[in-house]
């Protein structure tokens, strides 16, 4: 591990204990909450679209869980910000990773894209293309 690594690990830590856009929004656009049971890891997500209805405006994100789970969401949300609902929904595990900027073992992946399987879901629901109550990272 390098000195780059460290650096990465530092930011993790500083998401998790400093989170960014933690809370909730007043009026969101559409809210969707999602677990992952085997780490016990919950996010809810609340999104406000501007008026084309496609590009995030507002993110705020809540939840209870590990470090990894709790900063990847800190992280995606200042990321979604600006970003169009096609662009969110062309995310994928390696974006969420890349943003990490550390190598995530397969047993913590889970934690790693429970905000943007949250936030993905959130939208189709919202786009009336998928029907479920809450996301789980064990789809």
């Amino acid at each position: 591990m390098g000195l780059g690594s460290d650096m990465y690990r530092q930011q993790i830590l500083d998401h998790y204990k400093n989170p960014r856009n933690y809370g909730e929004l007043e009026d969101p656009t559409f809210t969707h909450i999602g677990e992952n049971p085997m780490c016990g890891d919950e996010i809810r997500m609340d999104v406000q679209l501007a008026d084309d209805e496609e590009t995030i405006e507002r993110i705020a994100f809540r939840g209870d869980g590990c470090a990894i789970s709790q900063a990847s969401a800190s992280l995606l949300s200042g990321e979604l910000v600006g970003a169009t609902l096609e662009e969110l929904h062309e995310m994928d595990r390696d974006d969420i990773v890349d943003m990490l900027g550390v190598e995530i073992s397969p047993m913590r992946i889970k934690c790693a894209v429970l905000a943007e399987k949250v936030a993905q879901d959130g939208a189709e629901i919202y786009q009336g293309e998928l029907d479920v109550d809450k996301t789980t990272t064990e789809d």
